[in-house]
C-alpha cells in the first residue's frame, strides 16, 4: 500500500512540473533581426507615415506571420530568449506589423532599430524570441 501511495504521489509530482513548466510559454518560438530606415512604403498603407507607432516599436513581418496581409496591424508581446554572445535584455516589448519582410532570408519578425533595442543589447544580430499575438 505505501508503494502505491508513492507512485500516486511521484506521478502527482511528475504532472505538476509539467503543468509549470508549459505554463511559463507564452506562445510561439521564432527568430527575429532589426531593419533599418527607411521604413516607408510598407506593404499595409504604403506611404502613410500615421501607419508607425509613435514610440517606434514596430516589425516587418515574416511569410510565417504575415496572413495574405491579414497581419497589418496586429500587435505581439514578444521576448527575447537567445542568441550568439547573450544578447536578451529582461522584459517584454509589444510591436505593431507594419509591413512585410522582404529581404532573402527573412527571420520570424524583422524589428525597427528601436523595437530591436529594447529586446537586445548588441544590434544587428539574430535572436531567438518567444511571441504572442494581443
Amino acid at each position: 500500500m505505501k508503494k502505491m501511495v508513492g507512485v500516486v504521489v511521484q506521478c502527482m509530482l511528475v504532472a505538476l512540473v509539467c503543468f509549470v513548466d508549459v505554463k511559463r510559454v507564452l506562445g510561439d518560438i521564432g527568430t527575429a533581426t532589426s531593419y533599418s530606415p527607411p521604413y516607408l512604403p510598407t506593404r499595409c498603407p504604403g506611404y502613410d507615415q500615421d501607419q508607425l507607432p509613435v514610440n517606434g516599436l514596430f516589425i516587418a513581418a515574416g511569410s510565417s506571420i504575415w496572413d495574405n496581409g491579414a497581419a497589418c496591424g496586429r500587435r505581439y508581446q514578444v521576448r527575447c530568449l537567445s542568441g550568439s554572445k547573450r544578447p536578451c535584455r529582461d522584459g517584454f516589448v509589444v510591436v505593431q506589423v507594419v509591413d512585410l519582410c522582404r529581404h532573402s532570408s527573412c527571420p520570424t519578425m524583422a524589428f525597427s532599430d528601436k523595437a530591436f533595442d529594447a529586446l537586445s543589447k548588441i544590434s544587428n544580430t539574430k535572436i531567438n524570441i518567444e511571441y504572442q499575438q494581443i
